[in-house]
This record gives structure tokens, sequence and C-alpha cells, in this order.
């Protein structure tokens, strides 16, 4: 059993769960955290995938009241049909995207200098759309009703669902975020930030669920490629990973939920500005040794 190897599984799953649901970019973070830890193997973008289920359970769990009466009610009520339909329709976008220009986008872009770029571009859009919300308030007052008359995830409609999923296509790019280009995308077309956080959450379900059935798949059609740490190891490596991204998820959902109801993602767009420079200075002056 490698013992350095799981211990550095049990990291990553908490950096995806303290940064899934966060304006900072989780892939980014995974894949500088990876770079750092020399986290490097056959299957890495699996593990990173799967352990992103995990983080996705947590959201499960918190909203499974929402859930369970939206999966129960499907056929009496036209809100929960809407409201699947808005996930799939949301979803839609970034996966045809994906399946098209996600090779591309892994051989370029996957690497540390790319995301340091995303982080700073990606904060700058959040300085923007706090800006906007900032100018709706001082025009039409300081509550999110007074903004816009949607109030909740159930009052979405296909369209808004439509112009959210457009804005999700931007977190193909790693570093940009994918909760970040949701919830960010959804301010700037006018949503409120609480409804537009709640929807991202909803949204990972569907887009995080359906990458780690795929990366699943792959993994039982070549389990033999593993080359950082025996099979054993790496299902491990795997269950650990996927508990530690589950808790930390949990705990960050809880946390963001209250946050965004009284705050602003101005702090994490300095993050993202802090981050993003210190990436450039670092690699720039060769005191971290970033894979290119």
């Amino acid at each position: 059993m490698d013992l350095i190897f799981l211990i550095k599984a049990v990291v990553l799953g908490v950096v995806e769960g303290l940064t899934e649901f966060l304006p900072i970019s989780s892939t980014g973070h995974l894949i500088l955290v990876g770079d750092l830890l020399n986290f490097k193997d056959g299957h890495g973008n699996a593990f990173e995938i799967i352990i992103q289920f995990g983080a996705i359970l947590a959201v499960c769990w918190e909203y499974r009241q929402k859930l369970w009466h939206v999966i129960f009610s499907l056929s009496s009520r036209a809100s929960s049909r809407r409201f699947v339909l808005n996930l799939v329709i949301a979803t839609i976008p970034a996966a045809v995207l994906g399946i098209i220009f996600g090779k591309y986008i892994k051989s370029y872009l996957f690497s540390p200098i790319p995301v340091a770029l995303a982080f700073i571009g990606g904060a700058l859009v959040i300085f923007w759309a706090e800006k906007m919300q900032a100018r709706h308030a001082i025009h039409h007052g300081p509550s999110p009703q007074s903004i816009s008359p949607i109030s909740s995830v159930d009052d979405l409609s296909s369209f808004d669902a439509l112009k959210v999923g457009i804005a999700q296509c931007a977190a193909l790019i790693p570093g940009t975020s994918r909760s970040g280009a949701t919830i960010i995308g959804g301010m700037l077309f006018g949503l409120p930030r609480t409804v537009a956080t709640e929807f991202s959450f909803f949204l990972a379900i569907p887009v995080i669920g359906g990458a780690t059935l795929y990366e699943l798949i792959k993994l039982a059609k070549a389990p033999s490629t593993l080359s950082v740490a025996s099979t054993s190891d790496f299902t491990l490596a795997l269950i650990l990973g996927f508990i530690a991204a589950f808790i930390a998820a949990f705990i960050c959902v809880r946390w963001l939920i209250h946050y965004v109801a009284s705050h602003t993602f101005i702090p994490f767009a300095w993050y993202r500005i802090i981050f993003g420079v210190f990436i450039l200075i670092t690699s720039y002056t060769g005191l971290i040794a970033w894979t290119q």
C-alpha cells in the first residue's frame, strides 16, 4: 500500500470539495495542486472527475427533499417537469462543445499557465457582474425580488436556462470555474445572486454525473493501464478522495448558501487574481517548476 499516494488522494478530495461550488475553479485547483503533489498517472483525469461526483452527492443530500419532490411529482406537476427540462436545456450547450473541442482543450489548456490566465480573466468578469448588480440595486432597490421577478429556481423559464447553459460553456476552459460561469453568467443575465447560485448547484448534477459515468466506463474497459499505483491502491485512492470531497463539499455548500444571501463574490475575484499572479510569477522566476 502506497500511503503517500493515498494521502495525496485525500488532499485532492478536500481541495475538490472546497472549490467545486465556489467561483474559483475546482478543475484549476486540481490541476495546480496535482502538479505540486506530482499526482500523475494514466487515469488522473478519471480520478478528478470521480471525486467531483463525491462533491455532487453533497448537493444531492443537501437538496434531497427538493429532488425527491421533483422525481415523485413529474407526472402531476408542471413545475417539476419544467425544472427537469431546464436542467436538460442548460446542460446541452457545454456538452456539445465539450464533445467537439474536448481533446483540443485538454491538449493545450490543461496546464498551470493557461489556468492562471483564466483565473485572472474570470476575476474581471466577476467584478463586472457585481458592478452590474450594484447598479440594478441603486435603481430598483436592494432586494433580489426588485431586481428580477425570479425568486427561486422554479421561476426560471427555458430561455433563462439556455442562457445559463451558454454561460457554462466558458467553464470548458480550465481555471474559469463551472460554478463561476453559471453563477456569474446568471447574474449578468439578470438572475438574483441566490437563484443563480442554487441553479448552479442543481446543474452540476447532470454535468458531473454524466462525466463520471463516462470515466467509469473508460476505467472498466482499461483497468490495467495504471502507472503510478497498483490497481488496489488506485481504487482505495478513489474511495478516500470521494469521501473527502463529499464531506468538504457538504460543509462548503452549507456555508455558501448563507454567504450569498448577504455578500458579494468580490472576495473570490481578488483571490483569483492573487492566485493567478502567484502562478505566473513563480513560473517566470522558476521558483516552482510548473508542468508546461
